[in-house]
């Protein structure tokens, strides 16, 4: 009877200790650099389908990268998500991230909007991308004189331009873009001209680059598309006299297309629940994760056949469609480490 007793109370300990082994693996540990209302319905959504908690810690991108060099091996991290070209290539390079191989993944994004893929698998995936694209004074610049990157150097626009700090990563990413396109002695002639023709030293936001020129502090400004969508879908007085007034390019339509910002994620190089971590990613990757990208935080999807459905997207590209480039963001990221030093020889700050 004792024997049997002992039996039953190891196969209880034993059942127990399966069950806590499959309680854990139905959780995800995040860390994002995503900071948008509109993603709760998104994880939310996740957890009802899989029945996977999603445990989230939000920082920036730079604070990201930094625990989880600070974190190493302990990391509890299973996914990240960050919020640009220049902060993924940073998190490859540092090792940060595990590679996978994933056929729903490979199927859904393109090539350009992936990390560099070697025998191991792929690091990271984009989910979502933004434009960067040039805003107007349509009462005082003409719009062919501001529909290339390049023009935003030239000294017929010398005294116009507003524009983020230059070491921000949207524009680390956008000039590290443009050095792929024209190499770097031209990148840096190029950058010597934004220099020339800024009105106002650099800083704020996008959003406040878009007010600049409202305002008439400046005639030319660059932001990322989804600020300007934000504006558009306002139902503020003052926000929709703004985008009265100011115009929208999507550059280089004529030659190697608009630079985009991409956000993406990856699987941590130590994560625990990897399986999990998989499934989460090609969840963002489905037509209904998709969707809350375009429609909820005005970004234009990375899948393939999917359908944006968002006025504003639309109403600023009279219809939705403009030329992208396709160089891989990949490489854009690592061009970043170029760029920061021909900012400091310019005096980009």
């Amino acid at each position: 009877m004792t024997h049997r007793r002992n039996a039953i109370a190891v196969a209880g300990l034993l059942l127990a200790a399966a069950t806590a082994a499959s309680a854990q693996d139905q959780v995800l540990n995040l860390y994002s650099a995503r900071h948008y209302s509109t993603d709760e319905a998104l994880y939310a959504d996740f957890t009802k389908a899989t029945g996977i908690k999603i445990n989230r810690v939000d920082a920036d991108d730079a604070g990201i990268l930094a625990r989880l060099k600070a974190e190493g091996a302990a990391s509890p991290a299973d996914v990240i998500l960050l919020v640009d070209a220049a902060r993924l290539h940073r998190g490859e390079a540092d090792g940060l991230f595990k590679p996978i191989k994933s056929k729903v993944l490979e199927e859904a994004i393109p090539a350009q909007y992936r990390g560099r893929e070697s025998a191991e698998g792929t690091p990271w995936f984009g989910f979502s991308t933004r434009a960067r694209v040039v805003v107007y004074d349509k009462l005082k610049v003409k719009r062919e004189d501001v529909d290339t990157y390049e023009e935003l150097a030239d000294p017929k626009n010398k005294g116009k331009l507003c524009i983020r700090t230059g070491s921000h990563p949207y524009n680390l990413s956008l000039f590290g873009s443009v050095m792929e396109h024209m190499g770097e002695q031209r990148t840096q002639e190029w950058l010597k001209g934004l220099v020339a023709n800024f009105a106002r030293q650099p800083k704020g936001g996008d959003t406040d680059q878009i007010r600049a020129v409202g305002a008439g502090e400046c005639q030319v400004a660059v932001s990322n598309s989804y600020y300007i969508a934000r504006l558009m879908r306002s139902d503020k007085p003052e926000d929709k006299a703004l985008m009265e007034r100011v115009g929208v390019v999507f550059p280089n339509q004529n030659s190697w297309g608009t630079h985009l910002n991409i956000a993406g994620g990856a699987v941590a190089k130590n994560a625990k629940n990897s399986a999990n971590a998989v499934k989460f990613l090609e969840y963002l990757a489905s037509p209904q994760a998709q969707n809350y990208f375009a429609n909820g935080n005005n970004e234009w999807p990375t899948a393939k056949n999917v359908k944006v459905d968002n006025r504003a997207l639309q109403a600023m590209t009279d219809g939705g469609e403009f030329k992208a480039e396709t160089i891989p963001l990949a490489a854009v990221g690592a061009n970043t480490v170029k760029v920061q030093q021909m900012l400091d020889r310019v005096g980009f700050k």
